[in-house]
């Protein structure tokens, strides 16, 4: 009797068309992974054969492929399966016969632990039909698995002469809209692309009338194999990474871990990538590609080489496409990343002309690598290149000659200076670009003779000579001028003489200078308001922009002795302009404005004076 308000069990209801589906749009990322699931249910049944028979000779058990265009045909020599075996495992979506718990032991001999894998192949076809001979129980009879979409099956028992040796036959007869992933070349294909690594002989057919057919995976993965000579095997190992990557690498780093069963190389990008980008990185799990886009296999900063690696004890997500984020995967990622930097280390030691083109390439993830470590820092700073006023150059080179080193914020402000602080003796870095001012305030660690301060305005006219007394009168009239002309950009005038000559003007102005001014005249502009009340909360003595005019150049002298007031403020206006211009900062449209009306006037003045 039941109890009111109890029920009985009931058990989930499967839609296995929709199921399919899903697989189909959510798990899998194309049909083509069909081809994959069956060579990697092969190869897992072959695993189990030889626990079985361990003294069985390698390579006496195989994996044949054929695909005459009507149909698709995967056979192994594998463990097999009895009829009891088709009904838990075949059956039960989910389960997974290398979960089961007298082999749990020995989990990690196999590629697929999720049983969904057979599942894919009704990405291409309809029915699924699978003949298998257990090699457990040698007298038992061969059996027969038929699945279809709709979600039913049938099982018999066959004669052994069915199948007279043990090991499994999967047989797919392709949908007409499966024709692009099973025509007999794209079968050869696939099988070749997912299966080149795995360390069982695969032989593929277009013809199911027998042969021997061709081999897939003829030669054991390059790292695999012995060579003559180191140099040999430098040259192999580079020309597999420029088949599978498509481009020479600059040099190819052999990647060995043992504790996780990891081999593989890494090939050093002959080109510069952008900063942070992750390329995909080719991982095979027990010879079986898993994914070409694994970029979580190395640390972002490594965006300098591609790898291919084959590893034993890495572990896939259901989907078997990508990498299972646990503490192997993190423990490999480490240990990878110590490879790369004990390579950099290798070739910063005993090969200078490597590690030069190294650097010419990748300074950028090599900058990005010594922010954050001390022992790549003290190896390779003084020999990465800076953009500084006495041109591109290793620190090394520049403070040689520069006991201080001055760095800019910004690279605005670095051009802003560049000229100037070069003639008046000033060694400046550019510390715009990505790592380089962190890197640069770094330097003294390395080399305690050299100091390192940031350059400011007050630093650089420090250096600017003064003009004599007489000159700066005379020139006092113009200068109040000016600075009525260039109040409304809250910039000073002042009267300098430096180097070189030829240029007119200097606009010191930074970036911090200009955003405290924005602020500020936003709370003016929001007075009383909410708005306001938090600006001015905000506010500071707002820095001041200064331009800066040179004695030395004959247009600046001509111009202070200018007696017409509206000329004067032109004449003020222009050269403003043209001092913006040469920072090559963005304009406001104010000063877009300021440098069109200065020329118009100019050259009305000009035209007047001549008619």
């Amino acid at each position: 009797m039941t109890l009111p308000g109890t029920g009985a069990d009931r058990t989930f209801q499967v839609d296995l068309r929709g199921l399919v589906d899903l697989l189909s749009h959510h798990l899998y990322s194309s049909p083509r992974v069909y081809l994959r699931e069956l060579l990697q249910n092969a190869v897992d049944a072959l695993t189990a054969r030889h626990t079985l028979e361990p003294g069985a000779p390698a390579g006496s058990f195989g994996i044949r492929l054929y695909a005459d265009g009507t149909l698709v045909r995967v056979e192994d020599d594998g463990v097999g399966l009895t009829e009891a075996d088709v009904h838990t495992f075949l059956a039960t979506i989910g389960r997974s016969s290398k979960r089961a718990e007298k082999i749990a032991e020995q989990r990690g001999d196999f590629i697929g632990q999720f049983g969904i894998g057979l599942l894919s192949c009704f990405l291409v076809a309809d029915e699924i039909h699978v003949l298998s001979r257990s090699a457990r129980t040698p007298d038992a009879p061969a059996v027969e698995w038929r699945g279809r979409g709709d979600g039913s099956y049938t099982v018999r028992s066959l004669p052994a002469s069915a199948r007279p040796r043990p090991g499994t036959t999967v047989t797919l007869t392709p949908r007409a809209d499966a024709g692009e992933w099973t025509r007999p070349a794209q079968v050869h294909a696939l099988a070749r692309h997912f299966g080149s690594l795995l360390r069982h002989p695969v032989t593929f057919s277009d013809t199911t009338g027998g042969g021997a057919g061709a081999p897939v995976n003829p030669e054991a993965a390059p790292w695999e194999r012995t060579y003559p000579t180191p140099g040999a095997r430098s040259r192999a190992l580079a020309a597999y990474g420029e088949e599978v990557f498509g481009f020479a690498p600059l040099d190819t780093i052999e990647l060995d871990l043992p504790a996780v069963g990891l081999r593989g190389i890494a090939c050093v990008l002959p080109e510069a990538v952008p900063a942070g980008r992750r390329h995909g990185h080719r991982v095979h799990v027990k010879g079986m590609l898993l994914s070409e886009q694994a970029g979580e296999i190395l640390p972002e900063w490594a965006f300098f080489v591609r790898c291919v690696v084959d590893a034993e004890s890495l572990r896939p997500t259901a989907s078997r496409e990508s990498l299972y984020e646990d503490d192997t995967l993190a423990a490999v990622r480490d240990a990878l990343a110590e490879r790369l930097r004990a390579w950099i280390a290798r070739a910063a030691a005993s090969d200078p002309e490597l590690l030069g083109r190294f650097l010419q390439v990748h300074h950028l993830a090599v900058k990005s690598l010594a922010v954050h470590d001390d022992e790549i820092l003290r190896m390779l700073l003084p020999w990465l290149p800076f953009e500084t006023t006495d041109g591109h150059c290793t620190l090394d080179e520049f403070s040689r000659t520069h006991r201080t080193v001055l760095v800019t914020a910004s690279v605005e402000e670095f051009r802003q200076v560049a000229a100037i602080a070069s003639a008046a003796g000033l060694g400046v870095v550019n510390g715009g670009y990505t790592y380089d001012r962190q890197l640069v305030h770094r330097l003294p660690e390395i080399r305690p003779e050299v100091a390192v301060a940031d350059l400011d305005p007050a630093t650089l006219t420090a250096h600017l000579d003064p003009v004599d007394r007489d000159t700066e009168l005379a020139a006092a009239a113009y200068l109040a001028q000016a600075r009525d002309a260039l109040a409304v950009f809250d910039c000073d005038v002042a009267l300098r003489a430096f180097q070189p000559a030829s240029a007119p003007a200097l606009l010191v102005d930074s970036r911090e200078a200009r955003h405290e001014r924005t602020r500020s005249q936003l709370a003016r502009e929001q007075e009383g308001g909410v708005w306001g009340d938090i600006l001015g909360a905000l506010r500071q003595e707002a820095p001041r922009a200064q331009l800066i005019l040179n004695q030395l150049n004959p247009l600046v002298r001509t111009a202070v002795a200018i007696d017409e007031p509206e000329l004067a403020r032109t004449s003020a206006e222009a050269l403003y302009g043209q001092a913006a211009l040469l920072s090559r900062r963005p304009l406001r449209p104010a000063e877009s404005s300021l440098i069109n009306r200065s020329f118009l006037d100019l050259l009305a003045h000009a035209l007047r004076k001549d008619s």
